[in-house]
């Protein structure tokens, strides 16, 4: 048998939304609401992390160790992401404006970015060293036996040596320059032909630094006419970086 019929004060007391209706709403938009956070704070990490494109701004210094010497590097010079960190390293790969030698930041990203601007970079690797002699040590014992020829006179007080075609260095030419109370100056490049642009590291160089360092540093050779300021600025950065 069918029950009472509600009353009209009955029907007037029923919610026309129950309360576990009123709970799942609130739940779903909880949910939504936090998951448009997540997605708007991902979307602009994800945006700088392709804007930055392995890149970063932070001038964190890092100390890390390589061999017998321990240097202060910041993170917007070290170019790998997987090196920025401090401990014992087989190297650090590092990168630089010239000629101010700074790192990566706002200001100078298209320096970083723009494949026609990157001639403006210095590429710097620094390791333990493995030769007993550097660049410049190893022109007489090694380099001078495999000139082809004599030297041609270039700019800049440069003297350019051809190097024999079983020489092993493909393209490559040296450079040298005597610098008085010093070593000569040697950098290899492979200088571009004729209607041909640099590249942004067609020359590089190796010198020893520190206690047993060696820092190979790569620049275009659009640069050569600043060879002694590069060299000195270079010696100079990475001895300025060495722990006391």
């Amino acid at each position: 048998m069918a029950g009472p019929a509600p009353t009209p004060s009955s029907l007037e007391e029923e919610p026309l939304i129950s309360n576990r209706f009123l709970y799942r709403l609130t739940a779903v938009i909880a949910v939504l609401a936090t998951l448009t956070a997540a997605i708007g704070i991902g979307g602009r990490w994800f945006g700088e992390r392709i804007a930055l494109a392995g890149h970063t701004d932070s001038t964190e210094q890092f100390m890390v160790r390589i061999g017998q010497d321990s240097l202060r590097l910041p993170a917007n010079m070290i170019r790998f992401r997987e090196q920025r960190r401090s401990g014992t390293a087989e190297r650090a790969d590092l990168y630089a404006t010239w000629p101010e030698l700074e790192g990566y930041s706002a200001g100078s990203r298209r320096r970083f970015d723009d494949v026609s601007q990157s001639s403006s970079l210095i590429f710097l690797q620094l390791s333990q060293s493995t030769m007993s002699r550097d660049m410049s040590g190893r022109l007489d014992p090694i380099y001078s036996k495999f000139f082809d020829g004599d030297g041609q006179e270039m700019d800049f007080g440069l003297t350019l040596h051809h190097l024999r075609a079983d020489s092993g260095y493909g393209g490559e030419v040296i450079l040298t320059a005597p610098r008085p109370g010093s070593a000569d100056y040697v950098v290899r490049c492979l200088l571009p032909a004729a209607g041909e642009k640099p590249t942004s590291g067609d020359c590089q160089r190796d010198i020893h630094v520190g206690q047993d360092l060696t820092a190979l540093y790569r620049f275009s050779s659009a640069l050569l006419k600043d060879w002694q300021h590069i060299d000195a600025e270079v010696r100079s950065f990475v001895e300025n970086r060495l722990a006391k």
